[in-house]
């Protein structure tokens, strides 16, 4: 390009005022022109002008950039100069004289929209059919049937696999491989945490078995159909055994007894919890931390277990009152609707906040002490009493499986579990009594008729003393 014809764009460019276009220049080596305008900002816009069909359109280049080399063929990143504004426009040229007969550039661009359009749409379709879609509506549908165990698992998912594995995440769901899944937990162990790792692993596969049995099952929501699952991935998987042991370290009787004393020895709300919770029987924490007020009588606790199988709701779970339980009980200062909370019964607390207070009064007093030691720790000294292990399962809510236990045994238990949290007051919350002095008749011929009465199993049988009072009695 001359440098006369230079001077004449760039008195051109000196003359685009306003919204009006003006014409730098005029038939195109290809067809069309050259067109600028001035915006409301001051930037000058570049145009190429050109026909089709009998109609004028305009096709937008890019802003005019002044301090551009003259000669540079391809844009800056501020915009264009004169003769990459040209060369742009020859390009524009061809492409649209090669598709004359498909609507010319503008078909181009209807093209360009509808494929646009058209992956925007499976974009939105993959996005709803993505692992993490099938994550989030497990985890919904365990929120739906009140299971606790949505939030462990929502925050599992989002921690190790939302946040560590982004495409794997965004990808569908029906993609998943057992080898990517394997890579989920392997990453998990490596950094020490493998119960989090089978936890992850548990999740992951029964969100895919939702999406598989969804066409065989009713009760399971239209929403898990979406994913088109065909297999599980994660059932191609083996959970790791050895980080599934459980924590057999259950408080000693002793330990048991200073965690008392500790609690006695603090006064308030906090230490107040911590002793009912052991003078139910350490019910589990997630279940006691909800306690309803409207649930706490001067006779018992109801408190609701969600454990079991999903779908069939929260079973109520009735504890009796011990003596001290009842005074622990008024120490609370129970408001609102839930029990045990810190903004006046609106809300419960959380686990972490009633484990925190139980830390705060331990301290270092009991090595290596954590809340939920105190559940195993009561049961471990029932059983050393003699309380039958039926009766610690109904105490503490849990090993009652089975057809016996679910459709025919009525018997609420509360008389036997009363008994049993008379045992523990008696063994942990007050000092041991002096052994009565045995006396000779107990070799007489009634002890020994009562003696041969007696069933082989002691397992719950009365105690020396106690017998020795009926004899007494008689």
């Amino acid at each position: 390009m001359s440098d006369q014809r230079v001077s004449e764009i760039a008195a051109a460019l000196q003359s685009v005022q306003g919204d009006a276009f003006v014409t730098l220049r005029t038939r195109l080596d290809r067809g069309g022109s050259l067109q600028a305008r001035r915006l409301g900002n001051g930037t000058v816009q570049l145009y190429w002008r050109y026909s089709h069909a009998g109609r004028k359109h305009r096709e937008p280049l890019g802003p005019y950039d002044a301090s551009a080399p003259p000669k540079k063929l391809e844009p800056t990143p501020r915009g264009y100069s004169i003769a990459a504004a040209l060369e742009k426009c020859r390009e524009l040229a061809v492409i649209h004289s090669e598709r004359a007969d498909a609507g010319g550039l503008r078909g181009l661009k209807v093209e360009r929209r509808q494929m646009r359009k058209v992956q925007q749409e499976l974009a939105a379709e993959l996005s709803q059919r993505s692992l993490r879609k099938l994550l989030e509506t497990y985890v919904d549908h365990l929120k739906a049937q009140h299971r606790r165990s949505h939030v462990d698992a929502g925050q599992i998912f989002k921690r190790h696999v939302f946040e560590p594995w982004p495409k794997l995440a965004d990808a569908p769901a029906v993609e998943l491989t057992a080898d990517q899944v394997l890579d989920m937990l392997r990453r998990l162990i490596e950094v020490g945490k493998g119960r989090t790792a089978n936890k992850l692993r548990s999740y992951l596969r029964a969100a895919f078995q939702c999406a598989l049995d969804v066409r065989f099952v009713a009760s399971i929501p239209m929403a898990f159909k979406t994913f088109s699952v065909t297999m599980n991935p994660v059932a191609l998987t083996r959970r790791s055994p050895q980080y599934d042991r459980a924590d057999k370290r259950p408080l000693t009787k002793s330990e048991l007894c200073t965690y008392w004393q500790l609690l006695t020895q603090t006064p308030g709300a906090r230490a107040a919890a911590l002793r009912l919770h052991l003078l139910t029987g350490g019910q589990r924490i997630e279940q006691f931390v909800r306690l309803l007020s409207a649930d706490a009588s001067q006779d018992a606790l109801q408190i609701y277990d969600l454990k079991g199988r999903p779908g069939q709701g929260a079973r109520p779970h009735r504890v009796p009152l011990v003596h001290l339980a009842r005074h622990a009980l008024a120490d609370i200062g129970s408001q609102g609707q839930f029990a045990i909370s810190t903004t006046g019964g609106v809300k419960p607390i959380s686990v972490r906040t009633l484990a925190g207070w139980a830390h705060e009064i331990v301290g270092d007093t009991i090595a290596a002490f954590t809340l939920k030691r105190i559940r195993s720790g009561v049961e471990t000294l029932l059983a050393a009493r003699g309380v039958t292990r039926e009766v610690r399962g109904h105490l503490q809510s849990h090993g009652m499986s089975g057809v016996q236990a679910r459709h025919y045994d009525g018997h609420d238990y509360m008389a036997e579990k009363r008994r049993a949290l008379e045992i523990l007051t008696r063994e942990v919350c007050q000092p041991a009594t002096a052994p009565q002095k045995r006396t000779t008749f107990l070799r007489s011929a009634r002890s020994r008729s009562a003696s041969r009465r007696r069933p082989l199993s002691t397992e719950g049988a009365p105690s020396a003393d106690v017998r020795l009072n009926a004899d007494r009695s008689r």
